[in-house]
């Protein structure tokens, strides 16, 4: 793993849902695409966003902190499916590392497995339709 390569990330509409982010050049797999960073909330600080404000722009940071990325130009924008082709990887004390899984073509969209239960209840991807 080396470079970051958000400047070969784009946000546009995506199919999925709302927009996304896109590869704007062929990337290869273990290539680390973005650092995610954001404001690091408290699990309780966490919910009360969820709730009150339908903030769904959080990362699991670690036992007991989260990050809020609703700040974020790119991160934010990455959608859910069960058959995604990056993952969200331990970066430093302040950050966490989205890399890809998979070789991404120029003009794919990235994706992850946002990995809590009640995604699956309602996932419109290729594996769950």
């Amino acid at each position: 793993m080396g470079t970051y390569l958000d400047g070969a990330i784009l946000v546009k509409q995506s199919e999925i849902h709302g927009f996304g982010i896109f590869a704007a050049i062929d990337i290869p797999a273990d290539s680390i695409v973005l650092k995610i960073k954001g404001e690091i909330i408290s699990e309780e600080e966490c919910i009360l966003r969820e709730e009150r404000d339908n903030n769904v722009y959080i990362f699991w940071f670690d036992e007991k902190s989260y990050i809020d990325t609703i700040n974020s130009e790119k991160i934010k924008y990455i959608n859910h499916n069960c058959l995604c082709n990056c993952e969200v990887i331990d970066g430093d004390d302040k950050t966490l590392l989205l890399i890809t899984s998979a070789d991404i073509a120029a003009g794919e969209e990235l994706t992850i497995d946002y990995g809590y239960e009640e995604i699956y209840a309602n996932c419109q991807c290729p594996k769950c339709a």
